[in-house]
């Protein structure tokens, strides 16, 4: 992947989301579109995985197939919301490794303030995708980030179902070696840093909180 920037705009992606961001869609249909979309993104973000072959015999005769190359991809879910996104794309590879980082919001700074983290062993030498599926302030992706380098990561991938200008703009300026792959990129963050017209606060419609 070239683009620090990549907007899905299937139609099956941006129909599932349109349906999402509506107030009255109940907590259970917003879990499963998320889980949906997840998976349609994620045929976005591995598509330039590295590729192999190997031997094997087909029904017919002895071929050199290809086959994905390297240690098994890392997905990091961004909680809580990652996880969201985490179990669609674990339903589509589900020999990647699971790592987890608990970050949550300060209301006041809007800074990321952390609280956990357990991720798989050896990143260095894995492809690492990052879930989160609201990219607002973009200082908890960043965060996120940081932490993924320092634990080794070079090979990086951000998915999240929406973007703010700002957000993007923060994560480029960060790490403009990260590509980010999104269902859309929204008019701006409101003064209690939301991204409108969004969705509300993904955890709280995944989850059925306030």
């Amino acid at each position: 992947m070239q683009d620090h920037l990549t907007i899905v705009k299937h139609p099956l992606v941006q129909h599932k989301l349109t349906i999402m961001r509506d107030k009255e869609t109940s907590t259970n249909s917003f879990r499963r579109l998320l889980r949906e979309i997840s998976q349609l993104l994620a045929y976005e973000i591995t598509r330039e995985m590295e590729m192999t072959t190997r031997r094997i015999e087909t029904p017919l005769c002895p071929m050199d197939a290809p086959t994905i190359d390297g240690k098994k991809m890392a997905l990091i879910s961004i909680l809580r919301a990652g996880n969201g996104l985490l179990d669609g794309v674990l339903e589509l590879i589900p020999a990647a490794r699971v790592g987890f980082v608990g970050l949550y919001r300060d209301e006041k700074t809007l800074q990321p303030v952390q609280y956990y983290y357990k991720v798989p062993p050896e990143l260095a030498t894995r492809l690492v995708i990052a879930l989160d599926p609201m990219l607002a302030t973009g200082n908890s992706s960043v965060a996120a980030i940081d932490l993924l380098k320092q634990s080794g990561a070079t090979n990086i991938r951000f998915m999240c179902l929406l973007a703010a200008p700002e957000g993007v703009a923060r994560m480029k300026e960060a790490h403009p070696d990260v590509p980010i792959v999104t269902a859309a990129v929204d008019e701006k963050l409101n003064e209690l840093g939301y991204i409108v017209p969004g969705l509300g606060d993904a955890g709280d419609r995944m989850f059925g909180t306030k």
